[in-house]
């Protein structure tokens, strides 16, 4: 995946626009853009979405140190990549905004299970205590795959801004 300079330049901004969206939202327990932004970038950038991603992924430990959360990140954005990379490309009009909103969702309410292998790596959890962990978190899960819902109003709009924003750079 050879890139431009005109694609580095954009996929910086991207991934420091996720970076600075975490940092603007951080009151509010995990309700955050990062899924949005991590869907609507891989419906338009496809594979490419990885280097705004990962750009974020970095700055996020490089600006709080690398904690024991930041390990789970090396993958957790990976998966929401993935399942979006699964779905069609065509999808109709009509259902684009039900699918990436229900995608983005499950990525929230699964979070915490999806963190759990890292959190068990780390802290030598067993296969109880990484229940424990999974069940305890469950509340905050709750909260993130509700809000990933309703904030996934936001991925069909902003992809379709990204498409246009790409189509008319060179028109200067």
């Amino acid at each position: 995946m050879k890139l431009t300079v005109r694609e580095m330049t954009v996929f910086g901004m991207l991934g420091a626009v996720m970076f600075a969206s975490k940092l603007l939202m951080e009151l509010l327990p995990n309700i955050h853009l990062l899924g949005v932004l991590t869907v609507a970038y891989t419906v338009v950038y496809r594979k490419k979405a990885l280097y705004p991603i990962y750009i974020y992924v970095v700055l996020n430990g490089v600006f709080s140190g690398f904690p024991a959360w930041w390990a789970a990140y090396l993958y957790v954005w990976a998966i929401l990549w993935g399942a979006v990379m699964l779905l069609p490309q065509d999808l109709p009009k009509r259902t684009q905004p039900a699918v990436y909103m229900t995608v983005c969702a499950a990525h929230g309410f699964l979070f915490g299970t999806l963190c759990a292998p890292a959190q068990a790596l780390l802290f030598g959890l067993n296969f109880e205590a990484a229940v424990a962990w999974i069940v305890a978190g469950f509340p905050f899960d709750v909260i993130h795959g509700i809000s990933n819902f309703f904030c996934g109003t936001l991925i069909v709009p902003l992809a379709y801004t990204l498409r246009l924003a790409g189509q008319n750079a060179g028109k200067r």
